[in-house]
């Protein structure tokens, strides 16, 4: 038998291992923890696990009624509701004089904040007494849940205990379900816990007045919580026991699908192609956040391609720059980032730009290059021939990093490769657009050495090389050893059919085109499209529109662009019928554009045929009320300065003065303004032959835009208001200038303009000059140089008699 007894004031318990007897000395009962006022002997169940294999004993208490009923007063659970009520109204009025108080005097606070720990260890007394007596409730429900179960399973125990036995632990349970909740309560005052649901209690409601726009400060520890004053307090028991609804910290939206983000991104991406190129960086930040997308690598990498798709480099670059400083963006992927840069500037033809971006990626180990990046740049600087700078890359690829990066768990890190296929043809085409043939041949040298095998690709790319050297013999030796190891590609077809063109071998070079469609082997446009230039070079302009048909199959460029580049082929050769054939069987199948308007018009004026030149032009600078359909059958092809430039150069050659004016005219009512540099010698030689016109009208639209019209054009106007005797628009070409402007006109200036004009000019007209400028001087309050000086000039012109 094991016996442990303990006396104190309450009681002495007593245990034995067959029975358990508890006894009471005093009559008294428990008033703060809800235990019987006397007990009695019960008896102990033992109870077996189910597994064989463990056994092990559970001991339950059994409540022996000797009484012959239950007492519900000895189930009550005590303090009550009520009575912790008034406690924690006390305690809000304490905290209320706490505040009232606050920031007296530093003796008021401390007596304030003494006041405060004494209401947060009563709180934190009462609610530990909460929990003793909890355990101590949830061990007797326990066991009137045993002794429950128990009488149900024994016959002889009538319904009626049971149902009895029942009610007294609903009871029961009720009484602890309350005192869990109020200590709940008491808990979230104490710690201003969280949660998601919450209860609003009836010790709370005093609380919700005026709290639905108060806010708080989640970083705030649960010890800062309990020493702030009451404004942090009841923050904290608003925002917990606020509607998790109503709550505006939740941000819960539904996800963004996948076409919503595209379009997004394109949108995104169209208004940065939009916006001016010189936008300032903070204009330019609120573009990128006002739309509403999450800067991920897939969302950056979208926005690099459809920039890149529209021809935007720069605006590439400047995305690039802005993730740089942007400290919030984490990349998971910056390689690929920079990679499709690259890939967008070398279709950009950039290579600078491209060079500089490969050079930032080598300087982080998260962006430094790999494969695809060498393929991207190499490709780029061989096709702009660059060839310093790509064997630079080669040695960078086999070289290790020259930063020193911290590879962490990574260990030993060696991003070294050696060039591949790809990276030697990328010398080949720089070895072709640098014309060095011994290139080509080193290249060969490295595959061997290297035991790669030379691809089709790379056997065009040589024969390529070797016919921008005029090494045609070794085209065809090229050809014939690639003919022998594998099948030859379209590449190398148009390479062979240039090298004929240039050997002057028309005949050929159709029967090799004609050999490789019998093999199987489909041409490519730029194929078709050299063996028709050769066919129009040769004068062979219906064999050249046959190959029409075959190009429209395979290309990718407009129509307009091929029939151009005949045109061209044709004139090239010198025969302007076949270019004009060709031009004319051109619009039945398409419209030309400007530049074959402008080509075709200039082959008119170099050939001396000035009157179908007038006529295209006629069609190209037709106004829009001329043609109110705007579509000629030129489809509605507009001059441009490069038209009129042309066009007034053939008028000045030919000294036709009426079509310069014309011509001169309809530039200026089309938009384009006088250009001192071109227009002012044809104007000047134009109003010398009769058309005075057209100086007053370039000098009226000069006036209109605020522009100072070149001395040689005042000079010119001055002589000839000089001419009909009108002084006072003479002056009036002086005086409307800032005499800053014209310091130019010195004495000596007007005394060589006097020489040069003085069959211009009679003695009469000198004097009246001086009588003029006299009175303007004389009325006029600050000097003026230049009239001085004209004033000079004249009066010597005079006494020396040379007008």
């Amino acid at each position: 038998m094991v016996m442990v007894s303990a006396q104190n004031r309450m009681g002495i318990f007593s245990f034995e291992s067959n029975r358990i007897y508890t006894s009471v000395s005093s009559p008294k009962p428990f008033p703060a923890s809800g235990f019987f006022s006397c007990w009695r002997p019960t008896s102990r169940v033992a109870l077996w696990s189910k597994n064989p294999s463990k056994k092990k004993r559970k001991f339950a208490l059994r409540v022996v009624n000797s009484g012959g009923g239950v007492l519900e007063k000895e189930f009550e659970f005590k303090p009550s509701f009520d009575e912790y009520l008034k406690t924690m109204e006390s305690v809000r009025e304490k905290k209320q004089s706490f505040k009232s108080n606050r920031g007296k005097s530093s003796r008021n606070f401390g007596e304030n904040e003494n006041m405060s720990k004494i209401e947060h260890n009563d709180v934190k007394m009462k609610s530990e007494g909460a929990v003793r007596a909890r355990s101590k409730k949830a061990l007797l429900v326990k066991s009137e849940d045993d002794d429950v179960k128990a009488l149900r399973d024994n016959p002889q125990v009538s319904r009626i205990q049971t149902e009895e036995r029942t009610k007294e632990s609903a009871k029961l349970r009720k009484c602890d379900s309350n005192s869990e909740s109020y200590e709940d309560n008491v808990n979230l005052i104490k710690f201003g816990g969280f949660s998601k649901e919450v209860k609003m209690s009836k010790v709370f409601k005093y609380n919700e007045v005026n709290s639905k726009n108060e806010g708080i400060r989640r970083t705030r520890s649960r010890k800062g919580f309990v020493e702030e004053g009451e404004d942090d307090d009841l923050k904290i028991e608003r925002t917990a026991f606020k509607n998790f609804e109503e709550s505006n910290d939740i941000v819960n939206k539904p996800r963004v699908s996948k076409m919503e983000m595209e379009e997004r991104i394109q949108k995104l991406a169209k208004s940065l192609n939009g916006a001016d190129i010189d936008m300032p960086e903070w204009m330019f930040s609120k573009m990128m956040r006002s739309a509403k997308i999450k800067f991920s690598d897939y969302c950056i990498l979208r926005v690099i391609q459809v920039l890149g798709k529209l021809g935007n480099w720069r605006r590439v670059l400047q995305v690039i720059e802005w993730l740089e400083v942007r400290e919030r963006f984490k990349s998971h992927r910056l390689r690929h980032i920079y990679t499709t840069a690259l890939d967008v500037l070398g279709k950009a033809r950039r290579p600078v730009e491209a060079l500089n971006l490969f050079r930032s990626m080598q300087q982080q180990m998260a962006s430094y290059p790999d494969i695809v990046a060498y393929h991207s740049i190499a490709v780029t600087l061989g096709q702009a021939g660059h060839m310093t700078e790509l064997f630079d890359v080669i040695d960078s690829m086999r070289s290790p990093p020259k930063k020193k990066f911290k590879t962490g768990p990574l260990g030993k890190w060696d991003p070294r490769l050696e060039p591949d296929i790809v990276v030697y043809n990328a010398v080949l085409n720089a070895c072709a657009r640098r014309k060095q043939w011994e290139g080509a041949f080193w290249v060969l040298q490295q595959l061997k050495q290297q035991h790669l095998l030379p691809s089709t690709t790379t056997y065009g790319l040589v024969m390529e090389v070797m016919f921008e050297c005029g090494k045609y013999n070794l085209v065809h030796e090229f050809f014939r050893k690639m003919d022998k190891s594998c099948i030859p590609n379209a590449l190398t077809y148009r390479v062979l059919v240039n090298t004929l063109w240039k050997e002057d071998r028309i005949d050929e070079a159709v029967s090799v085109v004609q050999v490789m469609e019998k093999r199987g082997i489909v041409g490519s446009a730029a194929l078709y499209y050299d063996l028709a230039r050769c066919l129009c070079s040769a004068g062979r302009c219906q064999e050249a529109l046959m190959q029409i048909e075959k190009i429209c199959k395979v290309a990718n460029k407009p129509l307009v662009v091929t029939y151009t580049g005949l045109i061209q082929a044709c004139l090239d050769s010198g025969n302007i019928e076949n270019g004009a054939y060709i031009f004319n069987q051109m619009q039945k199948y398409c419209s030309p554009n400007l530049v074959t308007c402008n080509i075709m018009l200039k082959a008119y004026l170099d050939h001396g045929l000035f009157d179908e030149a007038k006529e295209l032009f006629q069609k190209m600078s037709k106004d829009a009320n001329e043609n109110s359909s705007k579509c000629n059958d030129l489809n509605g092809v507009v001059a441009d300065s490069y038209t009129f430039n042309i066009m007034l150069d053939a008028c000045v050659q030919r000294n036709r003065w009426d079509e310069f004016e014309h011509v001169y005219r309809r530039m200026l009512r089309h938009g384009f303004h006088f250009n001192a540099k071109r227009h002012l010698r044809m104007i000047l030689d134009a109003a010398r032959a009769g058309k005075g016109e057209l100086l007053e009208t370039t000098w009226e639209e000069m006036d209109r835009a605020e522009r100072t019209p070149p001395l040689p054009l005042i000079k010119e106007r001055f002589c000839m208001k000089l001419e009909k005797n009108d002084y006072a628009s003479a002056v009036s070409c002086i005086t409307i200038h800032p005499a800053s402007e014209l310091q130019a006109l010195s004495k000596s200036v007007w005394l060589n303009l006097y020489k040069d004009n003085a069959s211009r000019f009679q003695q009469e007209t000198i004097i009246g000059l001086v009588e003029a400028v006299d009175m303007i001087i004389g009325k006029s309050e600050s000097p003026n140089p230049v009239l001085d000086n004209l004033l000079a000039s004249s009066k010597q012109i005079l006494r020396t008699g040379l007008v």
